[in-house]
C-alpha cells in the first residue's frame, strides 16, 4: 500500500428505514451525484418488494445480501515471473460492497422496464438464490475453488 490508507467515513441511516445497509446501497446506486433520485429508485423498489412478496422489504434486502457476497475470491499475484489467481477469504466490508454491487449490475444489464422494478426482481430472486447475481457468485466461487492448488501464495 502506498500512502496512508484513506479514512473510513461514517454514514447516516436512510431518511425512510433508519438503515445503514441501505443508506450505502442508496449510495452505490447513485449516479453524478444525484441522490434523490437515487432513493427514489430504492423506496420505490422496496414498496414493489412488500406488494409482491407481502414481505418487509428490509428482510428481503437482507436475505439478497447475504445469499450474494461471496465467501471466497481470486487476488492475481506476481511471482517468480508468473500470474498466478489466488483464492483468498473475503472479510465483511469487501462482501457487502461485492453484493451490493453485482446486484446493481445485474439490474442495469436487464432492458425495458423502470431501475425500480429491475432492482426489486434482483433482490427478489437473490433472495431465493437465483438471478444474475447469484450466478456471478457462483462463477467467482467457482474459480476460486479451482485454483485452490495456487492458496500457498496467499499471505
Amino acid at each position: 500500500m502506498r500512502g496512508k490508507q484513506a479514512p473510513k467515513r461514517k454514514i447516516l441511516p436512510d431518511l425512510k428505514y433508519s438503515n445503514i445497509g441501505v443508506a450505502k446501497f442508496i449510495n452505490y446506486i447513485m449516479q453524478d451525484g444525484k441522490k434523490t433520485i437515487a432513493e427514489t429508485i430504492v423506496y420505490d423498489c422496496f414498496d414493489y418488494i412488500a406488494d409482491k412478496t407481502k414481505q418487509d422489504p428490509l428482510d428481503v434486502f437482507d436475505m439478497a445480501i447475504k445469499n450474494v457476497g461471496p465467501t471466497l475470491e481470486v487476488k492475481g499475484r506476481r511471482i517468480g515471473g508468473a500470474n498466478y489467481q489466488v483464492p483468498i477469504v473475503v472479510t465483511g466490508d469487501r462482501k457487502l460492497q461485492l453484493a451490493y454491487r453485482w446486484i446493481i449490475n445485474a439490474a442495469r444489464a436487464k432492458q425495458g422496464k423502470p431501475m425500480a422494478i429491475r432492482l426489486a426482481e434482483e433482490l427478489m430472486n437473490a433472495a431465493q438464490n437465483e438471478g444474475d447475481a447469484m450466478k456471478k457468485k457462483l462463477d467467482v466461487q467457482k474459480m476460486a475453488e479451482a485454483n485452490r492448488a495456487f492458496a500457498h501464495f496467499a499471505r
